[in-house]
């Protein structure tokens, strides 16, 4: 008896040989690095459950039942301690945290070890394939596991030991897991929200209740869907939750009360103290996308006649949970920037030296409605981590980290990459996808576009001109169609992530149409030119029906191609808009957009040129 499955559905046998029932679950206390098993669940006549103590009443056990010490007159039952799990129960087929891995992964089975004949202890959850099979049927496993190894790659088990284990559906502030166990709360705060993104969505506000305060103000930050956000806030209690934003960075506290509608964000922040309140409201005061928006009023700043040791101390004062101090900013008898000083140069100054003296007094700062984007190009130019926000008199409103330009970078980065078309995800650097059927949806969709136009251009045509077969006509010519759609889609998102200065006045919307314009003349000369040399290959006659009914075809697509051409204007249009509007656009969605158009106008322009011919 090496796993659960096994073991549930064994019938529990008394002294005397009565069958009492059948194993349904197993206990265990989880106050050791590899618990004991320390009560049997059972099922007696009726259906009636049953629990008794596994160390007092269990003599032995094997392949054919567990056998009691006492007959079932002298059984005293038991119930569930507060330090105990059942198994089956609470682990089996549930989502458990994977804390070494920092995964999320589903429970298939659970290993156990039996060490002599009454004791049995729990060594790891099985989270793999073999788990998976062996729940379906113990012969299944052997059987995969066996055709695994004969082809040279054997089926591993995959176990998760309980020291890494963290249980999601019982809190973890009542069980005790393990001496050795690394819980949930202490993993790092992005590891932590990389976890709830991976959970169901009714385990997520299990989870995040697990963590105190300080822990779920750090993991809320590192969360990137804004709808999961507003999820684990609106799960809260407002004073859980205003006391939560409050513990925050300014910065990430506004972001996540930007997400909230009205009433809840005005409730959270009058529970709020006056400080963290005024704080938010200011940051919110700016325009999104902005430096005022991004930038954390949390600062060093003394006056240039201040000393070193004036400086460490105003450094000893701050609060624990201060933002993360990179450098110190000197101010003069106006209150306005003067300089900026280094950790390193405060360091080693001597302790009597004035600030005024050591700073560095060309400081690059920014104004608070300077485009975040440019923000984060600054401080990547000057190699900076923290940038100042001042306004037009040079006084400090707060400063601009590096996390946070990194942020904006990345945001700004994915935004680019789903316009291309490409997945963020970097699973690798040519953004094709290395499963089969995501490349074929992501790719290659216009074949499936092609397919259903040919099937209802058939349908049409035998209704109008009773000959299906005159479909093949146009099913020859959509593919270029079809084609020019696609790859006029994808130049117009190059040229845009190639010229997206942000300036509304330098875009050449009528160069563009002009250049493309032309390029769609040329591509519709030599669509036209292709269908009349294949026509003259095919037909010995170019004045027959079906030599005609082709070059119309090849007409109409060169049409549709010109005319394709000529709209991506439009497309690079609603690329500008979007951007303006911080609307997310797909790539890929624009070129499905963008084949359907060209799919339904050729086909509609096609049937019209057969129908027209052979009523001709």
């Amino acid at each position: 008896m090496n796993y659960l499955s096994e073991m549930l559905k064994l019938p529990v046998i008394d002294s005397t040989g009565e069958k009492m029932g059948v194993v349904n679950d197993l206990g265990i206390a989880t106050g050791e690095v590899f618990p004991r098993v320390t009560s049997l669940a059972f099922q007696g006549p009726s259906k009636t459950p049953f629990m008794i103590s596994w160390r007092k009443y269990v003599d032995h056990f094997d392949d054919d039942g567990v056998y009691l010490k006492y007959p079932s007159t002298d059984i005293r039952f038991s119930y569930l301690q507060p330090d105990e799990v059942l198994l089956a129960r609470d682990i089996m087929n549930k989502q458990i945290v994977d804390t070494q891995g920092m995964k999320v992964v589903r429970v298939n089975d659970i290993k156990l070890s039996a060490s002599g004949e009454n004791q049995l202890r729990l060594l790891g959850a099985e989270v793999g394939a073999r788990g998976l099979l062996r729940a379906l049927h113990p012969a299944i496993e052997r059987a995969v596991s066996a055709v695994a190894k004969a082809l040279g790659k054997p089926l591993p088990e995959d176990i998760i030991a309980w020291s890494y284990m963290d249980l999601l559906e019982r809190s973890t502030q009542q069980i005790k897991l393990s001496v050795s166990h690394k819980t949930l709360g202490e993993l790092h705060p992005a590891d932590i929200a990389d976890i709830i993104e991976q959970l169901d969505p009714r385990l997520r506000s299990q989870v995040f209740a697990q963590l105190d305060t300080s822990q779920a103000a750090e993991a809320i930050t590192e969360l990137d869907d804004d709808e999961l956000v507003a999820e684990m806030l609106e799960g809260l209690s407002d004073r859980d939750a205003s006391s939560m934003l409050a513990m925050m960075d300014p910065d990430d506290a506004a972001a996540l009360i930007d997400e909230l509608d009205y009433e809840k964000a005005e409730k959270l922040l009058r529970l709020m103290g006056v400080k963290e309140e005024k704080a938010i409201r200011t940051l919110l005061g700016y325009e999104d996308d902005t430096a005022g928006r991004i930038m954390t009023s949390e600062f060093v700043a003394l006056p240039g006649t201040a000393n070193v040791t004036d400086a460490v101390n105003a450094l000893k004062r701050l609060d624990e949970d201060f933002e993360s101090v990179y450098y110190l900013y000197t101010t003069d008898a106006d209150g306005a920037l003067s300089g900026v000083l280094s950790m390193r140069a405060l360091v080693i100054a001597e302790p009597d030296e004035l600030l005024r003296d050591l700073a560095y007094r060309d400081v690059v700062y920014v104004e608070p409605d300077r485009d975040q984007e440019e923000v984060a190009e600054e401080m990547s130019k000057y190699n900076l981590a923290a940038i100042p926000v001042c306004d037009e008199n040079r006084h400090i409103l707060g400063i601009v980290t590096v996390d946070d330009a990194m942020d904006v970078m990345t945001e700004e980065h994915q935004e680019d990459l789903q316009i291309a078309g490409v997945s963020a995800g970097g699973e690798n650097t040519t953004g094709e996808t290395s499963h089969a059927i995501a490349w074929f949806v992501q790719r290659q969709y216009w074949i499936v576009v092609w397919a259903v136009c040919s099937v209802i251009m058939a349908s049409v045509l035998n209704t109008l001109c009773d000959n299906s077969m005159l479909f093949i006509f146009p099913m020859c010519a959509m593919p270029v169609v079809l084609l020019a759609a696609t790859r006029m889609v994808a130049f117009v998102k190059n040229f845009f992530l190639e010229n997206d200065d942000g300036d509304d006045e330098k875009r050449p919307y009528l160069w563009f149409w002009l250049q493309n314009t032309v390029t769609g003349l040329i591509l519709a000369l030599v669509v036209y030119l292709c269908g009349q040399l294949v026509a003259t290959a095919a037909f010995t006659d170019i004045t027959v029906w079906k030599a005609q009914l082709f070059i119309s075809c090849f007409n109409v697509a060169a049409l549709v191609t010109l005319l394709s051409s000529m709209s991506s204007v439009i497309y690079l249009k609603a690329l500008y808009w979007c951007d303006e509007h911080d609307k997310a656009v797909s790539g890929t969605a624009m070129q499905l957009t963008s084949v359907l158009i060209s799919a339904v106008l050729f086909s509609a322009l096609a049937v019209l040129a057969i129908v027209s011919i052979m009523g001709a």
